[in-house]
């Protein structure tokens, strides 16, 4: 008979609410930088919402860039981006937005065809109208706000509404970092990464509501004990399911990163990191904003209600 694989021992007993300030405090401090990030550099937007042109091309022997950028240059369509991704031949060009309607963009893709050398082979063309990038950059906003209140209602009538802001919190955190991360790496950032983020929103909310479910179990269980230790018995007690599904998440989107090709490589790279910031935030950003709020007095005090409820006649 084989044992079960276990990473972390069942009965571990780390003090997690020892290091929670440092790592509250730590994390502030990052969203603010990344906040600032956004502000000043920006973000690398990407087709879906500048607008514009995208011609993926692959050469016949390793791209000349020099080459490539004179004759694109020379034609005259405005701001223009070159850069090789993948193998040495293979080259992304962004093409900035036409004026003139969707003739304007078939004319510029014409145009760029006809100046490069014969043998190349075009792997991809997409071209977005700056009308609909703006409705993409709107919608995807709105979408992901409308995550984060359907996910404060969510926990708010599951559990207190403590809970529901320290949920919340950690999912804020998580996709400030993300954005601050996507600003100074300047990776592409599109569609895709919108609903990476929104998966990551998914992903952390699960790994909080589990914890926050057995919280609520010690609580009450534990009326007595101090709120850090309830939390930090919650957290122990939760960790293998944790370590565990983050393991075996990360192992699948590192093959995913490695061998998918290029056009999901921003999706994939964006989960790694929503996968390790998400369950950092379910430790050091909900459960001390639990202590924060006194999440023991609204549950102690729900649980005496019904209890007395019970013990009438």
């Amino acid at each position: 008979m084989f044992k079960p694989l276990r990473f972390i021992p069942d009965d571990t007993k780390i003090a997690f609410m020892r290091f929670a300030r440092f790592g509250f405090y730590v994390s502030m401090v990052l969203c603010v930088v990344s906040i600032g990030l956004f502000f000043t550099k920006g973000l690398n937007y990407g087709i879906d919402f500048k607008g514009g042109t995208l011609i993926e091309i692959k050469t016949q022997g390793p791209a000349d860039l020099g080459d490539l950028r004179k004759r694109i240059g020379s034609l005259g369509l405005g701001d223009t981006e070159l850069q090789e991704f993948g193998q040495p031949n293979d080259v992304l060009m962004h093409i900035q937005a036409q004026p003139g309607g969707d003739a304007a963009q078939q004319d510029a893709v014409e145009k760029v065809k006809a100046s490069l050398p014969k043998g190349i082979d075009y792997r991809r063309i997409e071209v977005v109208g700056p009308k609909v990038s703006g409705e993409l950059a709107r919608d995807g906003t709105i979408a992901v706000v409308v995550a984060m209140i359907g996910v404060l209602i969510y926990i708010w009538f599951r559990f207190e509404w403590q809970f529901a802001f320290g949920a919340v919190a950690s999912l804020i955190h998580d996709v400030t970092l993300t954005i601050g991360l996507f600003s100074i790496l300047r990776i592409t950032f599109d569609l895709s990464i919108i609903a990476a983020i929104l998966t990551i929103v998914g992903y952390s909310l699960n790994d909080t509501v589990v914890v926050f479910d057995r919280f609520r179990e010690n609580l009450r269980r534990y009326k007595q004990k101090p709120l850090g230790e309830i939390i930090d018995l919650s957290l122990n007690q939760t960790l293998p399911r944790t370590i565990m599904t983050s393991l075996s998440t990360l192992v699948a989107l590192f093959a995913l990163y490695i061998f998918g090709g290029e056009v999901i490589r921003g999706f994939t790279f964006a989960m790694i990191w929503g996968v390790l910031v998400g369950t950092y935030s379910s430790i050091f950003i909900a459960a001390p904003v639990l202590i924060f709020l006194g999440a023991r007095i609204g549950t102690a005090a729900g649980d005496a209600k019904a209890e007395a409820a019970k013990a009438r006649p």
